[in-house]
Formats: structure tokens, sequence, C-alpha cells
């Protein structure tokens, strides 16, 4: 069976691998549950996201702003920093995590759709790439803010091109009921409003349709709309200097599954963009692409239930580490780190005090307690949003290098979890 992130995730004599290193080495070592990362995948993805831009023209002047929100740790973020990556931010707090570990503030791209007027500051102090703006009072906000501060605002609308994506209902960003970007139709007058205020620079036009898209067509609808604004507002005498396309990119979950490749989802877009002749920066937002499957959960099996209808695997993980499978009902590859049991089918669920706690069901499984599971493609939205739920600690992360592993974020205490409370 080929597990979603190998070769860097591999069975080897019978035993799980990341990289060069046994997992119960690791939980001998750092314990359970622990979020586990490998390098050489991150790295893997990051420069086959490069080669797929700059084996085109219209791609070599591009920036890949990876997409905080994924996945914060500042082990990885420092990681793409010295690679050369950008960051697309979506709180002043993400700035900070940026900076902190190395970012630039110039290859930084400030999303989302509430920004305060700290926020605006913030990113206007440190002197980022683009505000993408999504509202007509966030483009008199940010030049109320800029003006204060004597600063000219680099501005660029994400507009909301009405493709569906074909994805969760959570996750489709880009459809006309969605909270995200302008409409197309609202667009050409808010250009209007920014070229005439005096505190703003209009920049770019992007937009981003959604997460976890394995279809490329999506996106190829979304330049053509783009284009189709982008051609409007010239006529209006507004240059648009970046095109934002946004990210979304998805990921194998299951060991069936096939990656679509950078290749095939940039390869079309860039074309396109050729064929315009007009030659503008390019950004890019992936998230979950870069990181998703170069990390997994790794748990220990605490108790095995024979229920009257259902099996059930508790393990020492739970919703608090890893929410996905609660919240949008996402499958993750579960599988024994070694082999051994009977096998049954289980749940496999956590000790959280809910009937929503689990990280998988029906899962086939030949495992005993005190065994170790891992559950796969947890690198990207599982420690990010993680949580106290419980009074549990969050649980630790380690980054293996070869032969190496380093803890990269240790394991919380409980005392820590409640230090800011008073009574």
């Amino acid at each position: 069976m080929t597990l979603p992130g190998s070769p860097f995730f591999a069975m080897r004599e019978g035993v799980l691998n990341v990289e060069e290193i046994p997992l119960p080495d690791i939980a001998a070592r750092f314990g359970t549950p622990c979020y586990v990362y490998s390098r050489a995948a991150l790295l893997d993805r990051f420069y086959a996201c490069r080669a797929a831009l700059d084996n085109h023209p219209a791609g070599k002047d591009s920036l890949v702003c990876y997409a905080v929100k994924v996945n914060s740790n500042l082990a990885i973020l420092n990681l793409f920093a010295r690679l050369g990556a950008g960051f697309d931010i979506v709180s002043g707090g993400e700035l900070k995590r940026v900076l902190a570990a190395g970012g630039k503030a110039d290859k930084v791209v400030f999303s989302g759709v509430g920004k305060s007027e700290s926020e605006m500051e913030q990113a206007l102090d440190a002197g980022i790439f683009s505000f993408n703006i999504e509202s007509a009072s966030e483009l008199e906000r940010l030049n109320r803010v800029a003006g204060r501060l004597s600063k000219i605002a680099p501005v660029s609308l994400r507009v909301n091109p009405d493709v569906d994506p074909k994805t969760h209902p959570y996750i489709a960003t880009g459809l006309k009921t969605s909270k995200f970007g302008v409409s197309m139709d609202d667009a050409p007058g808010l250009y209007a409003r920014a070229a005439d205020l005096p505190n703003l620079t209009v920049r770019g036009l992007g937009c981003h349709i959604g997460s976890q898209i394995t279809n490329p067509l999506p996106f190829a609808e979304a330049l053509e709309r783009l284009l189709d604004l982008m051609e409007r507002l010239e006529k209006q005498g507004i240059a648009i200097h970046h095109l934002d396309l946004g990210g979304g990119f998805g990921i194998p979950y299951r060991s069936e599954e096939t990656a679509v490749s950078f290749m095939a989802f940039l390869t079309p877009l860039l074309q396109r963009l050729q064929q315009t002749g007009k030659g503008r920066t390019i950004v890019l937002e992936p998230g979950r692409s870069l990181v998703g499957n170069a990390g997994l959960l790794l748990a220990k099996v605490e108790y095995l239930k024979t229920g009257a209808e259902k099996n059930f695997a508790v393990v020492d993980a739970a919703m608090n580490d890893l929410l996905r499978p609660s919240l949008y009902g996402a499958w993750h590859e579960i599988v024994p780190v070694s082999s051994g049991g009977t096998e049954a089918i289980y749940d496999v669920v956590g000790p959280i005090c809910e009937s929503g706690d689990f990280l998988g069901q029906n899962r086939k499984l030949a495992v005993n307690e005190g065994d170790y599971l891992a559950v796969l493609s947890a690198g990207a939205y599982s420690f990010a949003m993680s949580s106290n739920y419980n009074s549990r600690p969050r649980a630790a992360e380690v980054m293996v290098d070869g032969k190496d592993a380093v803890l990269i974020r240790r394991r919380e205490t409980v005392e820590e979890s409640f230090a800011l409370e008073m009574i």
C-alpha cells in the first residue's frame, strides 16, 4: 500500500518510518499524542511548486506566498522563508509569527474579511507587499488608517468570481453566497474609488475560490473571469501589476487517490497568461498542498472496547488535537505503526466527552492496546486548529530530517493552559 506522503512516510520491516526514523522511537522520545513532520517532504512540495512556475516564462516573475493559517509553526515558516517564500496572512498575529520566523514583510499579502485598524497599522508599519481588500468599508478604513500614519497602502481587491470548486461547502470561498471577496459587478466601481483615494495605490487583482480542489478546471474558469475584469479595468486607466490566483490545490487523503501535480494545475494557467502578451507578477497562496501530506499525528491505543454494535479503539489523541474529522467529516488515513493484533473494524475515538470525538470511523485495523496509530495527512489544518478543550494540553510537534528528530514545539502543561486565568 502506498501511503499519502510517500516516500517520506513508509513501512520498513513492518514498522512505519518518517524518513529514516521509526515512529516508535519518536513516541519513546517525545511521547504521544505528537505531530511529526518530514522536512524532506516540505522541501519536495515547495520545490515542485516553484519548478512548475519556473518551467514557464509567465511564472518566472512570481511570488509563492505560503498560507500561514494552515500550519503556523515557526520552524516551518522559517524553512519556507529561507527558501524565498512569501506569506499569506489573515491576522496581525500571523504577521508577527512570520517576522519572528525570519520572513520578509515585503513578501506578505494580508487577506481576510475583518482586518482591524490596529492590524492595518501593524501591516503598514511593517511594509507588506499588498492588502487583499474584501469590502468597500475595508477600502475606506484602510485609506483613513494609512492617512493617519502618512503612508500609502498597496491594495489588491479580492474578487468573487462565482466559480464552484466542487469542494466541501465550508471551504468553498468563491461563490456568490460566500462571505469572502467583492462581486465582479462591484469591482470596477471599487477599483475606481481606490484609485481616487489619496492614501491607497492599486497594485493587483486576485481571487481565491476554495480549498482542497482536485480538478484544475475551476482555476482556469476563475482566471478567465479575472482576465475579463482586468481588461475592463485597464480601459478605465487602472493598471494591474500583479495577479493573485490564490491557492486551494488539493492533496490525496486516501491511499488509492492520486495527487494532482503543481505542473498540471499551473501549466494551463501560465499558458493562458502568456497568450495575453502582458507580463505581470503572479502570486500564489498555497498552504495545504505544501504541508498537508508532510505531517502525521502519532497516537497511542489506550483501550480496545467492544460495544453492542461497534468496536472502539480509544486513543490518547482527540478532537482537540485534530478537529477536521468532527468538523468537516474529513477523512484521514489511519494505519498501525507496526504490524500485530487481531484485525477488526473500529471507530478510532479519543477521550473527549463528546460523541463527535472521533478521528476515523469504520476502519479495519489490526492493533493491540498499547500499540501506536498514525493519522496521516495531518500537516495542514491540524495542530493549527487544536485547542485545550477538556483542559487537554496541546500536543508536541517534531521535525524529522533524515536520521535526526528535533522538537519544534514542546508539549504544553496543564498549568500553562490556565496561566492567564484569575480567581
